[in-house]
């Protein structure tokens, strides 16, 4: 559950930031959804901004630095490097997600990057591993997606986020904290107002 509501929390961070990936995303939600009930899950496929803004938030912060350890079982060369039979290889997502190689502007957060492309989250897209790949893959990685999405698309859908406390998007901090996962160092408080008919909370 750590892990989800990590999650959840660097998306809120991010669109709090930037107060345009929030009205981009109430806009589209209130297209596909409209305003007479919540997003559920079969809602998903259709609200690709929703799932974009999920995909840079892993991307942008992953919630395990380093993937779970593999070890090579016969002797290979990966990238010009040499690697024995029975190494322990680390694989550090949060550096994969900041390389300039792979991403254009790698240390924005711009969720537009995914709209129009198929992008895999689940271990073929090296550049994109969230969840880890092959056998080591995280097993609830389809559950939390899920939770995830949903979470994320009800909070824009039925709430308008307001930072209190005098506080601006560019106060919003997004240093963060390692440890079994990634949180946020500096977590905020937040206003919810209700934006729904009334009778659906």
């Amino acid at each position: 559950m750590d892990t989800l509501a990590s999650s959840i929390e660097w998306g809120v961070h991010e669109i709090l930031r930037q107060p345009r990936i929030a009205e981009k995303a109430k806009a589209e939600l209130d297209r596909v959804i409209g305003r007479t009930r919540w997003v559920e899950e079969k809602d998903l496929s259709n609200l690709p901004y929703i799932d974009a803004i999920v995909m840079e938030s892993f991307r942008l912060h992953p919630l395990g630095t380093l993937l779970a350890p593999h070890c090579a079982i016969h002797d290979c060369n990966v990238a010009g490097y040499d690697i024995s039979k029975g190494t322990t290889v680390l694989i550090n997502t949060w550096s994969i997600g900041r390389d300039p190689i792979a991403w254009d502007s790698p240390e924005e957060f711009l969720p537009e990057r995914f709209l129009g492309k198929d992008v895999d989250m689940l271990g073929s897209n090296f550049a994109l591993l969230p969840f880890g790949s092959g056998r080591r893959r995280c097993p609830g990685y389809n559950l939390g997606l899920k939770i995830v999405r949903t979470m994320l698309a009800n909070l824009l859908h039925g709430f308008d986020l307001k930072l209190i406390d005098g506080m601006r998007p560019q106060d919003v901090s997004i240093e963060e904290e390692y440890g079994l996962s990634t949180h946020p160092k500096h977590p905020i408080a937040i206003f919810m107002e209700p934006t729904l008919p009334s009778h659906l909370y």
